[in-house]
């Protein structure tokens, strides 16, 4: 196996591992809506993964930052267009994150919020684009590097565009469990 089917693989595995946390995370927040016992549920996830969701949510930002720059500077594969834009609004999520985590900052919520929000859907938008020919017109990619010819798919479905957009729905889930516990424990001191 050469190294980037390699690097492939391993990401691919992590972009699972990502897509699982999110579902569970999504199960626990509508569990939560179902009645007593689901919100003892849904308040137990809360209390489990609250107090880590800033340091998990910079560790996902920085895998998916460092796959990037491992794809376009180690292999050199060029980045389209939608990736830039993925890029400018990813690569900024590590600094506000890891800040935010260090400084114990219970606002980094709306620091980190509105990039997560814009790149869940670009990234969506993107993956989009190399599944729907008619969607692949409308962008205004290069013809040398297409946006809508991804550099590998794994399993039919998994593409950097893919593994971004998991990255970014599962940082804003987590951002969301975050400010959950925080204002559960601000309602516990008052």
């Amino acid at each position: 196996m050469d190294d980037i089917q390699a690097a492939n693989t391993v990401f691919t595995v992590l972009t699972f591992v990502a897509n699982a946390a999110l579902l569970a995370l999504i199960v626990a927040a509508v569990t939560g809506r179902a009645g007593a016992r689901g919100r003892l549920v849904a308040d137990r996830v809360v209390a489990a993964v609250g107090p880590y969701a800033h340091r998990i949510a910079v560790v996902v930002a920085l895998g998916a930052t460092a796959g990037s720059l491992y794809y376009s500077e180690v292999k050199h594969l060029i980045p389209c267009e939608l990736c830039w834009y993925q890029r400018i609004l990813m690569y900024p999520l590590v600094a506000i994150l890891l800040v935010g985590m260090l400084r114990r900052d219970r606002a980094v919520f709306w620091y980190a919020a509105p990039l997560v929000a814009i790149g869940a859907p670009l990234a969506l938008y993107h993956w989009l684009v190399e599944r729907v020919p008619s969607l692949s017109d409308s962008t205004s990619c290069s013809v040398l590097v297409p946006c809508n010819v991804p550099y590998f798919e794994e399993l039919g479905y998994v593409t950097l565009a893919f593994m971004s957009m998991s990255a970014f729905l599962l940082i804003g889930a987590l951002l969301l469990v975050g400010r959950a516990h925080n204002r559960s424990a601000m309602e516990a001191i008052s």
